[in-house]
């Protein structure tokens, strides 16, 4: 009996994960397993490498959860260096690059995982390419941060883009000792957030000394004799720079996908089904970066990048895969951030989210504390919460706060995945003690809030 073979195009957290469980259900005398990654590293945390940078995790190989000679040892002929340049689906083959020594060769599947990942928003802009500018998506971009911060002539650097990833970098050149400037093309930061709620985000990074600039449109980094970056110009103002952090966002990179002819959606991603099985097609799946998901509350698909997805786009796709079963129903838009000690959270819809897809909604913020008042240490944080008009449906939460804020975000992540309206939250039996909560948590005082919302809405 001849083994199938898998081949698995991307070696991080949804293409080993997917080799991985594959693995654990099926003998290399079943399946054998080609995967190809393109870089250095395998199976590690992208979304850590900000407090790599930053210092708080002190050593680069932290972030590794599993090396390629650990891969190896399961049976996996895990291929380093090496892109995957051109998928033949009518063939059932992948053409291969070894970035070493240049040699390409092609390597037949009977089964395919696509794990391509997300590519960083580098706009076309002059000087983009210049020393000093960095993107921070691999292990490699990071240490070219960090070999970049040695040696940069002076203190100032320019974040671009104040979602996640540059508000996470804005904190970690802080700690290097960096004058910090953030320029913004929206309304606040972190655009995740309805305005009102960035709001909050921004004066807590005005507070930390990270100056954010709103509504700044980029239009060319300026360079040196040299060649590196000297400054960083906008619409309307040049801000000096030593070095330049990306940190715009990321798009699906589907560029093989799409010349193979695979079915992509309206955010660029693959479109897969519930099995994460590309649609059309039985013996290709994808996961990861690289695909759509489907949002539970919008009913729409959407693309997030996010590890905790890949991981289990990557688990489910190996047990299918491999003879079992499992499937992905879809998310509701959880994350979860940080700059200094302000936490940022949310999940499910933002006001626009809802206009978007026709919902009409009522929304209520409320302030509260993380702990009992009087308790020692006690620090306020805001809740938004959305729901939806007349059936109080619950549509999403945001948070901005301190002393544990985020994580509460996960109540309503579970609410929202259940379908539960604002008023069956205000019954949720959750903990209380006075260090870790004032009698009547903040989650539940602002869905307190919204079902007042919602009933006046219902008799207007």
């Amino acid at each position: 009996m001849t083994a199938e073979r898998l081949v698995v195009i991307g070696g991080d957290a949804a293409g080993m994960s997917a080799a991985s469980q594959a693995r654990r259900l099926k003998g290399p005398e079943e399946l054998s397993i080609v995967a190809f990654e393109r870089g250095h590293f395998t199976s590690y945390s992208a979304c850590g490498i900000p407090y790599w940078v930053s210092g708080d995790v002190a050593e680069r190989d932290a972030l590794i959860a599993r090396s390629p000679e650990e891969h190896r040892a399961r049976a996996i002929d895990l291929r380093m260096r090496t892109e995957v340049t051109e998928i033949d689906v009518a063939g059932q083959r992948v053409r291969a690059l070894d970035r070493e020594s240049g040699e390409t060769y092609w390597t037949g599947f009977d089964k395919l995982v696509i794990a391509t990942g997300a590519r960083p928003v580098r706009p076309a802009l002059p000087g983009m390419d210049a020393a000093g500018v960095h993107g921070v998506q691999t292990l490699d971009d990071g240490q070219a941060l960090l070999d970049s911060l040695d040696r940069a002539p002076g203190r100032r650097a320019v974040v671009v883009g104040a979602g996640y990833i540059g508000v996470e970098m804005a904190e970690a050149l802080l700690k290097h000792g960096f004058q910090v400037t953030v320029l913004n093309r929206g309304e606040q930061p972190m655009a995740t957030l309805d305005p009102d709620m960035g709001r909050l985000v921004h004066d807590a990074m005005d507070g930390l000394g990270i100056t954010t600039v709103n509504r700044a449109e980029v239009t060319k980094i300026l360079t040196g004799a040299d060649g590196r970056v000297t400054a960083v110009a906008t619409n309307d103002a040049t801000h000096p720079a030593d070095v330049v952090v990306l940190g715009i966002g990321v798009e699906p990179e589907t560029t093989l996908a799409r010349a193979a002819g695979l079915p992509v959606g309206p955010h660029g991603g693959l479109l897969t089904d519930l099995s994460m099985r590309v649609v059309g097609h039985d013996n290709i799946w994808a996961g990861g970066d690289c695909v759509e998901v489907l949002d539970l509350v919008a009913g729409r698909t959407r693309h997030i990048a996010l590890g905790t997805h890949a991981n289990k786009h990557g688990q489910i796709i190996g047990a299918n895969v491999g003879g079992g079963y499992g499937t992905f129903p879809g998310v509701v838009g959880t994350a979860v951030s940080k700059v200094c000690d302000l936490e940022i959270a949310r999940t499910g819809l933002r006001e626009k989210d809802a206009r978007a897809v026709g919902l009409r909604f009522v929304t209520a913020t409320i302030e509260s504390t993380g702990r009992a008042g009087y308790y020692p240490g006690a620090r306020s944080m805001t809740v938004k919460m959305l729901a939806e008009y007349r059936t109080g449906r619950l549509l999403g939460v945001q948070i901005v706060g301190r002393d544990g804020a985020a994580k509460r975000v996960d109540i309503a992540a579970v609410a929202l995945t259940a379908g539960m309206t604002v008023e069956q939250m205000t019954a949720l039996d959750l903990g209380y003690a006075p260090p870790f909560s004032p009698v009547w948590d903040p989650i539940l005082v602002a869905a307190r809030k919204a079902v007042t919302a919602v009933r006046r809405a219902g008799t207007a």
